[in-house]
């Protein structure tokens, strides 16, 4: 889910809030389709905090209907340009704000033709600063925009090529599919079995299957045997209710967990970080800042890895971060000090809220 520019909240995610909604009461009552306790079968044995990571997007928001130019770079730019850009935005999100992990959206139209070889600079330099990289898929926009894979004639040549490239690089992961939301909970687990099974050589360690609906529970593909072994990403955001309390918070995001918080990483959730608001000093009556609290919190508390949405994307609100320096030479500067100080906080940094 994401937040469009300039809205909030965003109409194209209404229908996410609506679904969020209705998956999941803020009492932690069961999500319909979903037991609210699932098996974590072999779940790896230690938590999720080495991911501590940020996504980087196009001003687009990732859904497109071709090339994706993620924000401060160029469909222009050779490999060496990106890479070099690259190098040093990822360079700003570990000094800015200590991280680890960068998320990366693909589609068909960037990776099975000419752009690719560029597109590469940016997960390259990633990996070679020593990064995390997820790599993730994400669909269309437009009609295109509707929960399914828009074309599997080009979506598994898509994933032949990337798996192919970085098969061997232990610090880049795969993620099917980003907010398979057309596909029921079984589909959804179908074609994630499905990705893991044509792609045996992958270690499942290096696998996040999403959450099923908009990434919004973990608790019916963590309960799959199927699915065993591999890391499972949840979304969460502040937008999905008018107002909760601090508490109502943490009990709406706990159900979505269910007892898989060992393999989940929250490789998506955000609130407003450029219109003032202080997430470091409680203040009760205003949703997102009981919103940020209580996840940071509850992500801290459960040892849970997590990464912002967005780190970057051009004039998005809700980016904890900002591009400076020259289109040749970017950098970054930090658009909400007290939101990076929550950042570090779930990441197992920093200080508690203040009283």
């Amino acid at each position: 889910m994401r937040k469009t520019p300039t809205r909030a909240p965003r109409t194209p995610r209404l229908r996410a809030a609506l679904v969020a909604v209705a998956v999941a009461a803020v009492t932690g009552t069961t999500l319909a389709g979903s037991p609210a306790v699932a098996s974590s079968g072999a779940a790896p044995t230690t938590d999720t905090t080495q991911f501590k990571g940020v996504n980087w997007a196009d001003p687009r928001d990732n859904f497109a209907d071709d090339l994706l130019q993620l924000s401060g770079l160029s469909t222009t730019d050779t490999y060496r340009q990106t890479y070099a850009k690259a190098t040093r935005i990822i360079a700003a999100f570990r000094a800015n704000l200590g991280a680890n992990t960068v998320r990366l959206p693909i589609n068909p139209y960037t990776v099975n033709g000419a752009y690719w070889k560029s597109y590469r600079g940016v997960i390259d330099a990633a990996s070679d600063q020593g990064f995390k990289v997820i790599v993730s898929y994400w669909e269309g926009t437009g009609a295109q925009k509707d929960g399914f894979i828009d074309d599997t004639a080009t979506y598994w040549p898509m994933w032949d090529t990337v798996v192919k490239a970085y098969k061997n690089d232990e610090r880049v992961y795969f993620e099917p599919m980003n907010e398979p939301h057309g596909y029921t909970d079984t589909e959804w687990a179908d074609i994630a079995a499905k990705w893991l099974s044509t792609y045996s050589k992958v270690p499942r360690n290096r696998v996040f299957v999403s959450g099923a609906g908009y990434n919004d529970h973990v608790t019916s593909v963590c309960a799959d045997p199927r699915l065993k072994g591999t890391y499972l990403s949840l979304h969460h955001y502040g937008f999905w209710k008018d107002y909760a309390t601090y508490d109502q918070w943490v009990a709406d995001l706990k159900v979505r967990i269910g007892d898989c918080a060992n393999r989940t990483v929250a490789d998506e959730f955000g609130a407003p970080m450029t219109t003032g608001l202080n997430y470091n000093v409680k203040t009760p009556d205003n949703n997102f800042v009981n919103y940020v609290q209580a996840v940071t919190d509850t992500f801290r508390e459960l040892k849970m890895g997590s990464v912002y949405w967005p780190g970057l994307r051009t004039d998005d609100t809700y980016s904890v971060q900002t591009l400076t320096g020259t289109t040749d030479r970017p950098w970054l500067a930090t658009t909400n000090q007290s939101g990076a100080d929550r950042l570090a906080w779930a990441w197992g940094r920093g200080k508690p809220v203040k009283g």
